[in-house]
């Protein structure tokens, strides 16, 4: 894509005078649009050291209220931030609705500049642009605007910028003896880089590559595509929403092609299984150390651990919970319930969130509800759009792969029990002084919705019950039973990851 840039182009001074004062004020008027419309816009720099990308920014946000806007200026991730998921940091720094975010370099220096200086090998970048390509695809069907700039100049002409910065006191720090070095190397970066585009230059986010070696035409185009693309965000409209099938095809589409691993209907799940007090409490000690000993080696290997739990309410996810952290070290672990979001949350993509709240290397993670609620209660009740909850079944294989492709073990479970069950467990608690803040009229109103919600986790087994993360079903009406087998899970899925190297 770079050698289709034309580097000398230029554009007379009164040419820019006469177009530039137009584009500021649209943008300046844009920019309330934008709030009134709840438009997250989202405005990336990337290029060559020394081609602009600090100069440009400050040309944008001049014209911007700066309430309204945050600038990111990411830097190579430190220490702490390398022990999460590529991704992390970058999924906590999205805009909330309404509002601009403006990186001078953002997320792709991890996949280029790395591969450029032999930091990753090539398997990795690829992986890395696809898990770009996906993040970018999420936000933008959230409804978020994405306008990527890569500012391009030549070898020379980065030369000859990064000499006029080293002879001035003032700005000598900002051509440090890495930049000369990457001038050095520009073939390897130009190879980098235009894999970088090329790879992900796509429908939902497309670059827009600027020649910087004049900064009137390089400013009055970013301000003209920006303009073009704010204005035609503006305009658009949410897509219409599929209706959701049960054949193959249908699947493969929802799941976003994921390998899945097939599942019964619940209807079909035998929840006769039974363990007796004594059996379980000899069982249960014996499980729960073998866990310590794996915890403290999943902790040596730096091997994160992510527990999802979901299930009927009332199943005893408490209680399995319990007995499972009871086998932990408590300084190696975190339990994560999950309410409703709140608005700030309400704001962003739905996985936002969650990005937060994962563990790092060696630590474990153990939710109590998850992401799984958009497929769930949000569909049911009408917090979620059809199209928001029907896409949720991919983005969430994604961000499931995501971390298993960080190292994680991921780990999910449905807590069953039948009608009846719940109904009894049910009054046991309203009319038990000591339970009765376990049950609410939220529950009791859910109950009158169990076939609804009965098809949709049936939905959710079938369409991401995947090969790296799959789900297991607990056959929680007895539930010293669903203890046992939980944490006996939990022990097969480690052991498994701690013999791969």
């Amino acid at each position: 894509m770079l050698e289709t840039v034309n580097l000398d182009a230029r554009m007379s001074k009164s040419d820019y005078s006469d177009r530039i004062k137009k584009l500021r004020n649209r943008i300046s008027n844009l920019q309330h649009e934008v709030k009134d419309s709840g438009l997250p816009v989202i405005i990336i720099f990337e290029g060559w050291s020394a081609a602009g990308k600090g100069k440009k920014t400050s040309e944008i946000i001049r014209t911007l209220d700066p309430r309204y806007f945050t600038t990111h200026c990411i830097k190579p991730p430190s220490d702490d931030e390398l022990r999460k998921p590529f991704l992390w940091r970058h999924w906590l720094s999205v805009p909330p609705k309404g509002r601009f975010a403006i990186y001078v370099r953002s997320w792709y220096p991890e996949a280029s500049n790395d591969y450029a200086e032999k930091r990753i090998s090539g398997a990795e970048t690829a992986r890395r642009l696809d898990s770009i390509n996906k993040f970018e695809r999420h936000l933008a069907e959230d409804g978020a605007l994405i306008v990527k700039y890569f500012l391009h100049i030549s070898r020379d002409e980065q030369k000859k910028r990064l000499d006029d910065l080293a002879a001035n006191a003032d700005t000598a720090w900002r051509a440090p003896p890495a930049d000369y070095e990457r001038n050095q190397n520009y073939a390897a970066f130009y190879d980098a880089y235009d894999n970088m585009l090329q790879k992900t230059d796509t429908a939902h986010a497309p670059w827009h590559i600027i020649a910087g070696h004049d900064s009137r035409s390089a400013v009055t185009e970013i301000y003209k595509t920006l303009v073009g693309a704010i204005e035609s965000a503006l305009k658009s409209k949410h897509g219409k929403s599929k209706h959701i099938g049960a054949d193959a095809n249908a699947d493969a589409a929802l799941s976003g092609g994921a390998p899945l691993v097939p599942m019964p209907k619940l209807k079909d799940v035998d929840l006769s299984l039974k363990l007796d007090e004594d059996a379980y409490k000899a069982r249960l000690s014996d499980v729960q150390a073998r866990l310590f000993s794996l915890h403290n080696t999943i902790y040596m290997r730096k091997i994160p651990l992510v527990i999802a739990y979901e299930g009927w309410d009332a199943a005893g996810k408490g209680g399995n919970i319990k007995r499972v952290t009871s086998a932990l070290d408590p300084r190696g672990y975190d339990v994560i319930p999950i309410s409703a979001p709140n608005p700030m949350e309400l704001s962003r993509p739905f996985l936002w969130r969650f990005w937060q709240t994962l563990p790092k290397d060696g630590h474990i993670s153990i939710y109590d509800r998850t992401w799984y609620g958009r497929v769930l209660v949000e569909r049911i009740e009408g917090f979620a759009r059809e199209d928001e909850w029907l896409r949720a079944y991919r983005e969430i294989n994604e961000f499931e792969m995501e971390l298993v492709h960080w190292g994680a073990v991921v780990v999910k479970f449905w807590l069953h029990i039948d009608k009846h069950e719940q109904f009894r467990r049910f009054s046991d608690r309203a009319e038990n002084p000591e339970k009765q803040w376990k049950i609410t009229d939220e529950d009791w109103r859910n109950r009158e919705k169990w076939d609804a919600y009965e098809s949709a986790v049936n939905d959710m087994l079938r369409l991401t019950s995947t090969e790296y993360a799959p789900w297991y079903i607990i056959e929680s009406q007895n539930k010293r039973y669903a203890r046992i087998k939980a944490i006996e899970t939990l022990i097969a899925a480690l052991e498994e990851r701690v013999r791969r190297p």
